[in-house]
C-alpha cells in the first residue's frame, strides 16, 4: 500500500483516490519496454539530479513519470494512444490546470532516440524552474 501522507504536508497524492493508489502500485509492475528503459535512465536522479517517480497517482490519474521538483510528467504514449486522443488532451488540460507541465513521447521514439527524449526533459525541467 502507498504510504499515507502527514496531515501537515499537502502532497500531489491528495485527491487521488485509494483506487489510483492500488492500479499505480500494480502498474510499477507492469511497466512497458519503452517505459521500462526510460525508467532506466531517470531513476536513481540519474538525469541531472532530477528525482522521478513512475506509475505516481495525480489526482484521478497515473503519470508514467513525475518529478515533483520540477512539475513534470512524463507520458510514454502506446498504439493505443493513437485511439484516446480526447482522453488524453482532457487528462492533460486537467495536469495543466494544476499547474504541471506534461510531456508526451511515443514508445518509437523512446527507442528510436532516448538522448533526444532526455535533452527534451532536460530542457522542459530547466524551463519549469529546476
Amino acid at each position: 500500500m502507498a504510504p499515507r501522507p502527514r496531515e501537515d504536508k499537502k502532497t500531489i497524492y491528495d485527491g487521488s483516490p485509494e483506487k489510483a493508489v492500488a492500479q499505480a502500485i500494480q502498474l510499477r509492475r507492469e511497466l512497458s519496454p519503452p517505459e521500462r528503459l526510460l525508467w532506466s535512465r531517470l531513476r536513481n536522479r540519474r538525469l541531472c539530479g532530477l528525482k522521478f517517480r513512475r506509475q505516481h497517482p495525480i489526482g484521478p490519474y497515473i503519470a508514467d513519470f513525475y518529478c515533483d521538483e520540477a512539475r513534470l510528467v512524463i507520458e510514454v504514449d502506446g498504439r493505443v494512444h493513437a485511439l484516446r486522443h480526447d482522453t488524453d488532451a482532457a487528462r492533460n488540460a486537467w495536469m495543466e490546470s494544476q499547474g504541471l507541465c506534461v510531456l508526451r513521447f511515443t514508445g518509437a521514439l523512446v527507442f528510436d532516440d532516448i538522448d533526444a527524449v532526455l535533452r527534451t526533459i532536460v530542457l522542459r525541467a530547466k524551463e519549469m524552474g529546476k
